[in-house]
């Protein structure tokens, strides 16, 4: 199997812009690695937090609706999602999310790894796992959390279903993940990537949500390059489901489509990347970055947005 295969990124539905860039840059550290619009509707931010190379399987993205209701995760959805962190910083982070007044749990243990359970400001539920992973990443030197402790990427996230078996085929057939190991009404699913190696499906009954802030929006897969992708659309309709075209989504390539549980899967290509306009070592909080095609229209972009206070 080759490595290329895991989570690319997860992008969530926000409420208000500044809360959530408090919350992941000051008090969890993460990098803003991309401040840009969401390319279907330019009023509204689009937010990236990674680490700091903002590689595939370690990015966190928002839409923040500012007026937009907590929502409530209801099943054929994905309903976690968990940041990996070294083993050696159990302490640190219990410690820091005290001071930062974040309720959580206490430390529990999941497939054989320690978790600590927490919500962001619009209700996600987050978790860190204590996980030594061996890859030499670099850490973000201005994070208000030291290099040793820095969040790394994704662990997993947990897509929540009442029907398993048909996103079970699409997991393991088109995006490359093997069933490991189950626990209770929990089945972990993982691939040999450093970051965003794992999936864990939830079996419940069928529960209906409500959209809102705090609900994920879709889940990335990835995939190499573009004729990687071409290949697994070509799955994805096989199994009978209709994909979008691939879209050009600046940053890399993409195709959607919704899976028979109900989740909206993407599969996103890993270049060029976050930094294929701009410098990766230069702090990317305070330009707007905006597609080529958003360029000429960025005075009226800009006028509409609200300023985040970085």
């Amino acid at each position: 199997m080759s490595n290329h295969r895991g989570l690319h990124h997860i992008s969530v539905i926000a409420s208000d812009p500044q809360d959530n860039y408090d919350f992941y840059v000051k008090k969890l550290g993460m990098r803003m690695v991309k401040k840009t619009v969401n390319q279907d509707d330019p009023t509204k931010y689009h937010l990236f937090y990674a680490n700091a190379e903002g590689g595939p399987g370690s990015s966190l993205t928002f839409f923040p609706w500012p007026r937009a209701r907590q929502g409530t995760p209801g099943s054929g959805e994905a309903t976690e999602v968990s940041l990996v962190v070294p083993k050696s910083s159990q302490d640190y982070w219990q410690e820091r999310l005290e001071e930062q007044n974040i309720p959580h749990s206490k430390p529990f243990d999941r497939f054989g790894k320690t978790h600590i359970s927490f919500k962001d400001p619009d209700g996600l539920q987050l978790h860190l796992v204590f996980d030594n992973i061996e890859v030499s990443l670099k850490s973000w030197d201005k994070s208000s959390v030291p290099n040793e402790h820095q969040i790394q990427g994704f662990w997993s996230t947990t897509l929540k279903l009442d029907c398993v078996e048909q996103t079970e085929e699409i997991v393991t057939s088109v995006l490359g993940f093997k069933k490991v190991d189950t626990e209770n009404n929990l089945t972990l699913y993982n691939t040999d990537s450093k970051l965003g190696h794992s999936l864990i499906i939830e079996k419940v009954e069928s529960q209906s949500g409500q959209n809102g802030a705090g609900i994920v929006h879709h889940v990335a897969f990835q995939s190499k390059d573009e004729e990687d992708l071409t290949e697994m659309r070509f799955e994805v309709i096989r199994k009978g489901l209709q994909p979008t075209e691939i879209i050009d989504r600046h940053f890399f390539k993409s195709v959607y489509f919704r899976t028979p549980g109900g989740v909206l899967f993407e599969m996103a290509t890993h270049g060029p990347g976050y930094f294929v306009n701009s410098d990766p070592h230069e702090d990317q909080t305070e330009k707007l970055e905006l597609t080529p095609w958003h360029e000429p229209k960025r005075e009226q972009i800009e006028a509409a947005l609200p300023s985040i206070n970085t």
